[in-house]
């Protein structure tokens, strides 16, 4: 019967190859969390136009710092992120890339040794990955129209984007430690 199933309340996450720390129950209520909060702010921002299109403030890229302070929400921004692509106008390429850079984004920001530079990631990763696939998609090829298009959203998204992390996520950065809640759940070079 299921009531005689020990239940440990952690998992261990296997990825190629090795183990990651334990991911308690705890953690995945947490992605889970974040998840759905960086679907919520990104569905909200795209009812302004904001979150898609040539100027980009994704209220929920704030969100992406996060991994600084609380490692357990990784998982949940490339998750949240792939959610709110779902809508993206670009299509599967943003679907699938840029689900990747906010993973990525996500995991380096996790190993950042300072607060102040938790909002790097997001900026130049993303800087770096999707400013071509938006240039390629409405362009269709590389010429002069694609450099130029490509030059506008680099320019474009990484002021969107600078502010929105640096602003915004550097007062969650500040914020959360200071709620009792939160502070079992942050990494340990945070807390001491």
């Amino acid at each position: 019967t299921p009531a005689a199933v020990p239940c440990a309340g952690t998992l261990k996450i296997k990825i190629g190859g090795f183990f990651m720390r334990k991911f308690t129950v705890r953690d995945l209520t947490f992605a889970a969390a974040v998840a759905a909060l960086y679907a919520v702010l990104g569905y909200f921002g795209d009812i302004f136009g904001l979150t898609f299109g040539a100027v980009q403030f994704r209220f929920a890229e704030a969100l992406t710092v996060l991994p600084f302070l609380f490692p357990a929400a990784a998982p949940g921004l490339a998750i949240g992120c792939l959610i709110v692509n779902l809508a993206s106008p670009v299509g599967p390429l943003d679907i699938v890339f840029g689900t990747l850079a906010t993973a990525v984004a996500a995991w380096l920001t996790m190993k950042m040794p300072r607060w102040y530079l938790a909002a790097l990631p997001p900026i130049l990763v993303n800087l770096i990955i999707l400013p071509p696939i938006w240039a390629w998609t409405y362009v269709g090829a590389v010429n002069g129209a694609f450099w130029a298009n490509w030059a506008w959203n680099c320019l474009t998204f990484a002021i969107g984007e600078a502010v929105v992390c640096y602003v915004l996520g550097t007062l969650l950065l500040n914020a959360l430690p200071r709620i009792p809640y939160f502070r079992p759940i942050l990494r340990a070079q945070v807390k001491g």
